[in-house]
């Protein structure tokens, strides 16, 4: 995904609030080697890509008067009751090192699974996303778990789940869908 910002000299709270005002948002490219830089991103772009679930888990490339760099978005504020992104934060990615990010999961067949079939169960995500270490080239823009064979009191932990070459879950003992009668 790309997204275009500008450098910004002014900083502080009332320059922030003016941006506001004019339908921009204030943030920041943090990270790498190079200095942190202040920018300004255009709110309604910026919000309505929030809401797409692939503008969270992967690398973006951000457009900096001129300069494109490869970002990953680490943390936003939202208005407290306004639908209005405050502030967003981007860390630089260097292609040739590791990086940890929570990916979001996919569940998939829990309709078909023989707990659900023949016992009647319940079967309950207990984690909608898995914090995964990879390089950023390897970033899945999701992990699909497939509850077809799961049965009744059985769960399924970040270990078990299919991953795609080069990535791997860094809690793996963690409980990510559970079955219960």
């Amino acid at each position: 995904m790309k997204i275009t910002a500008f450098a910004r000299k002014e900083q502080g709270t009332g320059a922030s609030r003016r941006l506001r005002r004019a339908g921009q948002t204030p943030g920041i490219i943090y990270g790498g080697t190079e200095a942190p830089v202040a920018i300004t991103l255009d709110h309604n772009a910026l919000f309505h890509a929030l809401r797409k679930e692939a503008f969270h888990a992967s690398i973006l490339d951000m457009e900096v008067d001129g300069k494109v760099e490869k970002v990953l978005l680490r943390d936003f504020q939202m208005h407290a009751y306004k639908p209005m992104v405050m502030h967003a934060d981007f860390q630089r990615v260097d292609m040739t090192q590791k990086i940890t990010v929570k990916v979001p999961l996919h569940f998939v067949n829990a309709d078909v699974s023989p707990a659900v079939k023949l016992s009647s169960a319940l079967i309950s995500h207990v984690a909608n996303e898995v914090e995964v270490s990879c390089l950023p080239a390897d970033l899945p823009e999701f992990i699909e778990v497939d509850l077809s064979k799961i049965e009744a009191g059985q769960s399924v932990h970040a270990a078990d789940l299919v991953l795609p070459a080069g990535v791997a879950v860094v809690h793996g003992d963690a409980t990510v869908a559970n079955a219960a009668a």
